[in-house]
């Protein structure tokens, strides 16, 4: 018995309904989110919110510079950056300070934290020497490292505990000179702004510093064989209160982009 039209031409949709559904479910892997979903397994978090660097003093150009590129890149973020000394940054962190993102100026204080559980697989992403900087007028008439060593010369130095401390007093001995700083400084900036206020007759600084403050202060060249390098890594925290942020931040600075910003301040390769 022949069943009317309109009830075949019902059933035919209902078959093709179910059949479209199975063809979609097939058309999707298990774990993959529907169209417009923006979460799942495999997905990549938005980078969103506030990412909070503690960084080295001296990197404090090329990190305000990174930030604002990352912050256009990542709308709806938000860079905090707080420079200080390699060594009292590390300290902070490990006594509790909120940070997501440590960039140091030496591996000893990155070690600090990744021996604490701080943080884990720090990347090496720029190098950085010293030179001695004078003031513009160079009043002391300083043309050389040995100038340091003369009587009555006023030199600023960085505290012995800080990166630029440690790599002042390396590249003295290794020089054979002996220096009785006028002042030792908590970071590289400090030893900077003594130089460019005419406080001291020269100061022992990291190159990318004297590269920042060219017009204000003249660079001393140093003798060969006599500098040292100190080696800059940076690590997303364990703690992070925006992991995500911390991530894509430390890409941020490893990218292309980012170590060709590190090396237009004087910043050598990793």
């Amino acid at each position: 018995m022949n069943r009317p039209l309109s009830v075949r031409r019902a059933g035919l949709a209902i078959v093709a309904l179910v059949l479209s559904g199975m063809a979609a479910a097939c058309s999707s892997s298990p774990g993959t989110p529907a169209s417009g979903s923006s979460s799942g397994p495999g997905s990549t978090p938005a980078v969103t919110g506030t990412v909070t660097v503690f960084a080295a003093s001296s990197l404090k150009e090329t990190f305000t510079s990174i930030a604002k590129r990352f912050e256009a890149a990542h709308p709806g973020t938000t860079v905090v950056l707080s420079f200080a000394a390699s060594s009292a940054l590390a300290t902070q962190i490990t006594s509790g300070a909120p940070a997501d993102v440590f960039a140091s100026a030496s591996a000893k204080d990155m070690a600090t934290l990744t021996s604490a559980g701080a943080a884990t697989a720090p990347t090496t992403f720029a190098t950085n020497s010293l030179t001695v900087v004078v003031p513009s007028a160079n009043p002391a008439q300083i043309a050389s490292l040995a100038d340091l060593a003369r009587a009555g010369v006023k030199v600023a130095q960085c505290q012995p505990a800080v990166p630029c401390g440690v790599l002042a007093a390396k590249v003295l001995a290794t020089a054979g000179l002996t220096v009785t700083p006028a002042t030792l400084e908590p970071d590289v900036k400090s030893v900077l702004t003594k130089v460019r206020l005419g406080e001291v007759d020269a100061g022992l600084v990291y190159v990318t510093d004297a590269v920042a403050a060219a017009g204000s202060v003249t660079a001393v060249p140093m003798p060969a064989g006599v500098n040292a390098t100190t080696a800059y890594p940076i690590a997303a925290l364990s703690h992070a209160a925006n992991p995500a942020g911390a991530r894509a931040f430390v890409d941020a600075v490893v990218s292309a982009e980012g170590l060709a910003v590190l090396k237009a301040a004087g910043f050598g390769a990793p």
